[in-house]
């Protein structure tokens, strides 16, 4: 796609704001308030604990609700919010007087500008917005340098394979002049039930919500400028642009040990990769993606990226904690199996777990308090200890549980060569 103006994209926005607008959160305000979601969120950011004091969070390119649904989550912490498109803001300013968000402040800012506000963040949140810049370099580099040293980015990028027909129909839509009228998205919403069921869109008018609403199928298939990322791509541009890559959102899709993938026969070949080799490897595979959600740092950070490693001793001082919205399958299940542990944020669905009995009993001591090493020592029978830190690390890298790592300090010597490691003051 030909490179636009900025000034394209804001009137795009103005004219055709994304997502639909909100005249209320009610519907959902329990979740957003969660205590649960607040530390899973929290957890997924900063497993090793997050800055101390009142924490200043940037939603960069809030659209029309997300940063009053940020704010209701993080009532402690002051939340910036910046658009360009005035429209969007407006619509945002509803929800904020619908339900008093104090520590919300709104600006009419393009993220290029970000420096304009003086001030750095904590966490930043940039989803669905980088790629629709011109140059989605200069947006990354621009938050990169309003983002704290210790802080910590959610972004989501677009993904290219899943996204083939939805570029062939964009594509399409340029040939015919199609416009964002309310008239011609009628015309288009039409036309798309005339599809081929082997077209590579197909696969996607039953699973994603944009192509049932006139602004979302807008947002889709008429976009005056985007772009979307392979693996490699995604992890060349953070290099660039002084990022570091720290986890997916939700990291089961892209591991080669979670799904079918695992039962492929080269499953051990694309596990013996490095680490961004192996989620290229599995991207290519698994070829549905339509974008990457991820957690990254500043390349400077003194913390490790991705600081949970079931490696070593440090595991027994892990806490974990359950992905409150984990279902639990008891029907029909595989030989041997006692349930059936799934995700139901995963849009794969041969992402599931299924436990035994020794691993369910294993499955039940997690609180949210007692450490990996606390529950080890809670379990009478040798083989279901021995199973503790492998049958954590699959729950961890399925998405049903996250870590808590914040009792793990690293203690480096004064010679540099050595290190030890602390569980909660303790020496080992």
């Amino acid at each position: 796609m030909a490179d636009m103006n900025p000034e394209d994209v804001q009137a795009f926005y103005e004219r055709m704001p994304y997502p639909a607008p909100l005249t209320s959160l009610d519907k959902h305000i329990e979740v957003f308030k969660s205590p649960e979601h607040r530390r899973i969120r929290s957890l997924q950011m900063f497993p090793e604990g997050k800055p101390r004091g009142r924490q200043k969070i940037l939603v960069a390119g809030c659209g029309t609700s997300q940063a009053a649904r940020v704010a209701l989550r993080e009532p402690d912490a002051h939340i910036t919010a910046i658009d360009i498109s005035a429209t969007s803001l407006g619509h945002l300013r509803t929800l904020q007087n619908k339900h008093s968000l104090e520590n919300l402040e709104l600006r009419q800012l393009s993220i290029l500008d970000v420096s304009a506000l003086d001030q750095t963040f904590d966490q930043i949140i940039c989803t669905g917005v980088l790629h629709h810049l011109p140059d989605p370099d200069q947006g990354l580099r621009s938050l990169r340098e309003v983002l704290s040293r210790d802080g910590a980015m959610q972004i989501m990028v677009y993904a290219s394979y899943g996204r083939a027909g939805i570029y062939m129909m964009q594509e399409y839509c340029r040939l015919l002049g199609i416009k964002p009228t309310r008239r011609e998205l009628e015309s288009l919403s039409v036309a798309l039930k005339y599809l081929s069921n082997d077209h590579p869109l197909a696969p996607l008018l039953h699973k994603v919500k944009d192509f049932s609403q006139p602004d979302a199928l807008a947002d889709a298939l008429l976009h005056p400028q985007d772009r979307a990322y392979t693996v490699p791509q995604l992890y060349e541009w953070l290099d660039r642009c002084g990022i570091a890559f720290g986890r997916w959102l939700e990291q089961a899709p892209y591991l080669p040990q979670c799904g079918g993938v695992a039962k492929a026969p080269h499953a051990a070949q694309i596990t013996a990769l490095s680490e961004p080799e192996k989620h290229a490897a599995v991207e290519l595979f698994r070829g549905d993606m339509t974008q990457h959600s991820f957690i990254a740092y500043r390349s400077d950070r003194e913390k490790a990226a991705q600081p949970v490693r079931f490696t070593g001793e440090q595991w027994r001082s892990y806490v974990p904690v359950h992905i409150p919205w984990t279902r639990t399958v008891r029907e029909r299940l595989p030989a041997g199996a006692a349930a059936v542990l799934v995700n139901p944020a995963h849009k794969q669905p041969d992402l599931f777990l299924p436990i035994t009995n020794s691993e369910e009993s294993l499955h039940a001591k997690i609180d949210g308090k007692r450490t990996l090493g606390e529950i080890e020592r809670s379990i009478t029978k040798r083989k279901t200890a021995e199973l503790t830190p492998a049958f954590f690390k699959k729950l961890w890298e399925h998405d049903l549980i996250v870590i808590d790592a914040s009792g793990v300090t690293r203690v480096e010597s004064v010679g540099g060569e050595n290190s030890s490691i602390t569980f909660n003051g303790e020496l080992v």
